[in-house]
């Protein structure tokens, strides 16, 4: 939890203040035919996300002799994950844009955890699946999906297919915006649609940006508001760091 000061302006619908994030844990180990696995619950937002390796590369890396392996992910919302049904993607016939936007992201974020070429020839897949969505879905599978992917480069160890922990930094992610005029952190679904600005950040543990994902849904926003929600979302993830390093720590 991040720390709150007294006497703030805001009070939020489920009672936090703007500084706080909902309570969040991860449950190891939950598919046990991945290489590793976690359920992370973010407040009410539920996501399994799951690490599975193949010892091959995309097709495009092998016709350009690219070296070293590939991270990647897949997301989806199950369709009782909301409070109205969600089609499948596979009734559709396709991925749609949401989805395949937020993959790519959460692809891109894990990516930046990695020495690739330490990796090796091989591809670790991120399969995140939204159990129950309450908001900040993609950043739950992000922050999870770092916790599944080291326990997958451990059990490679473990299995002498790595000599080195291709690992090079920690992941994390959090959403902040703009509630009646004031920076908040972590937005919960109802929060989400009602903000005037939203914003995603992805750091790594050496205090980097991989991602800044912003919008003015209501209005526009200037540089006092986003150094605003930045300056929250540090704190966030500094926090969210501690409990990915915490949950790794006990698995073993």
């Amino acid at each position: 939890m991040a720390d709150t000061p007294e006497n703030t302006p805001l009070a939020r619908r489920d009672g936090r203040t703007p500084f706080q994030l909902r309570s969040v844990t991860f449950r190891n180990n939950i598919a046990p035919h991945a290489t590793g696995s976690t359920l992370v619950e973010w407040g009410d937002t539920r996501v399994i996300c799951a690490a599975t390796v193949e010892e091959r590369v995309p097709r495009w890396m092998r016709e350009k002799n690219v070296e070293g392996g590939w991270v990647t992910a897949e997301y989806s919302m199950l369709p009782y994950s909301t409070l109205d049904r969600k089609q499948r993607d596979i009734s559709r016939g396709r991925i749609d844009g949401r989805s395949q936007e937020i993959q790519r992201l959460i692809g891109r974020s894990l990516r930046a955890a990695v020495d690739l070429k330490a990796l090796g020839h091989r591809t670790i897949w991120i399969d995140c699946d939204v159990l129950q969505a309450d908001g900040s879905t993609r950043t739950a599978s992000i922050t999870g999906g770092y916790v599944a992917l080291s326990l997958a480069i451990r059990q490679l160890a473990g299995q002498g297919k790595l000599e080195d922990s291709p690992l090079i930094q920690a992941v994390a992610a959090v959403s902040t915006g703009i509630l009646d005029g004031t920076p908040v952190l972590d937005l919960c679904y109802r929060e989400d649609i009602e903000t005037d600005v939203d914003l995603n950040v992805v750091m790594t543990s050496r205090g980097e940006f991989v991602e800044l994902q912003g919008t003015a849904e209501n209005t526009t926003f200037g540089t006092e508001a986003l150094d605003g929600m930045l300056s929250l979302a540090r704190q966030g993830i500094r926090s969210l760091f501690n409990l990915q390093q915490q949950t790794l720590e006990e698995a073993g």
